[in-house]
């Protein structure tokens, strides 16, 4: 009989796991100091968006723990019933979708918070594409096996998104798959053709006119609008300057007192720069650096194509996101209303970016770094060798009787 042998995972990457979970931390302490004066005036309970966020955050914990303990390689048979939920949702959501702040982004769930499907659509899409591209090989780099399934799938999803209209969550989906798609040995020059369409269309959405265009102007001039266009990104500039070099104190925050709109949840990283100065904020982006640093090493030590490309889109995901967040409330390039992972309030928000890095985890376990535990299989004993062990020569005397 041949002997067989079952390779079972290691540990996970528990500097990924203590450093998502310290970013929920800040963001839950951070989320009650920006959001107690809003859950008081509007729903008369200062513990309001508290309350809800942590709820989240232990949703979220169970998800990063379970996906965690998957095996990641179980992701890739079911990933197109990921894509089609999220196409799904996202169509669902154009019909009986909640609207705030002019876009059209939540299901209603009665008396529980509503669901932002697109959240759920960018762990999705990541999983399926990893999966298609650990599947074509070379042929990625050809037009007719390459750029033509790549961008009907990635232009279906972010097509959704883009109707709600949310146009800061559709260029977090197509900058990570495009960031996929290139490592996986696409062709530069069709690569660059894509992008090229990309920036296209975003200039004629700007031109269009509607917050798109509002946004753009306020990056370029806010000045000239200072009550208007230009208000939310002159508070959220007056807060970092505000906090200085250590900050004013947690809780002592003054813009987050009706003058930055969202501060809970798109301009939290401003009410952090306030408190807590330019430390506090320092701490921050290290956290989030260090974060994705592990992960990329994760991707890297990646045992398949498979893991390398999950891994690797949930890294650029958080990655683009942060930076997006950071670089609108920095100034550094239009506000796209995109939250903070793991900081920003939003319940759809910080339960997908848990269940990602759970994933992350997940492929961090099967590594090559990873000390596997070989074990050979069971062979099924034979009559005469389980009479030896029983009972002794005896019964190895009547074993072997009984088998002539």
């Amino acid at each position: 009989m041949n002997q067989t042998s079952r390779l079972h995972a290691g540990r996970p990457d528990y500097a990924i796991l203590v450093t998502a979970l310290a970013l929920v931390v800040i963001g839950l302490i951070f989320v009650y100091s920006a959001s107690f004066t809003v859950g008081l005036d509007a729903f008369n309970n200062p513990n309001y968006f508290m309350i809800r966020q942590v709820a989240a955050a232990l949703l979220g914990l169970v998800l990063l723990l379970t996906f965690m303990r998957l095996d990641y390689h179980k992701l890739r048979v079911i990933s197109p019933l990921f894509m089609l939920a999220a196409v799904v949702l996202l169509a669902l959501v154009l019909v009986i979708g909640h609207e705030v702040y002019g876009a059209k982004s939540w299901i209603p769930l009665g008396p529980l918070p509503p669901f932002q499907p697109s959240e759920f659509a960018k762990l999705a899409i990541i999983i399926y594409i990893s999966a298609w591209l650990a599947s074509r090989g070379k042929s990625v780099g050809t037009f007719a096996l390459g750029v033509v399934p790549f961008t009907i799938s990635v232009g279906i999803v972010s097509g959704l998104v883009l109707i709600e209209p949310d146009t800061g969550t559709a260029m977090i989906i197509v900058m990570t798959t495009a960031a996929l798609f290139f490592l996986a040995g696409a062709n530069l020059a069709h690569l660059g053709a894509m992008m090229g369409i990309v920036a296209v269309i975003l200039i004629m959405l700007v031109l269009g006119g509607g917050h798109r265009g509002d946004r753009v102007f306020a990056f370029l001039s806010a000045e000239e609008d200072p009550l208007g266009v230009g208000f939310q990104i002159r508070q959220l500039l007056i807060a970092l300057g505000s906090g200085g070099v250590e900050g004013l104190g947690l809780g002592v925050s003054r813009q987050k007192f009706g003058y930055i709109p969202a501060a809970h949840s798109d301009g939290i990283f401003a009410i952090i720069g306030e408190e807590t100065g330019y430390i506090g904020c320092m701490v921050v982006i290290m956290l989030f650096t260090y974060l994705c640093y592990r992960g990329f090493r994760i991707a890297l030590n990646a045992r398949d194509d498979f893991g390398f490309f999950l891994a690797m889109g949930v890294v650029c995901w958080i990655a683009f996101q942060t930076l997006a967040n950071i670089g609108g409330i920095t100034r550094t390039i239009p506000m796209t209303g995109i939250p903070m992972p793991f900081v920003s309030y939003g319940g759809s928000s910080m339960i997908m970016i848990m269940a990602a890095v759970g994933v992350l985890l997940s492929v961090s376990r099967y590594s090559k770094g990873q000390a596997y535990i070989e074990r050979p299989a069971r062979k099924r004993a034979t009559i005469h060798q389980a009479a030896v062990k029983r009972t002794g020569p005896r019964a190895k005397q009547q074993a072997g009787d009984a088998i002539t």
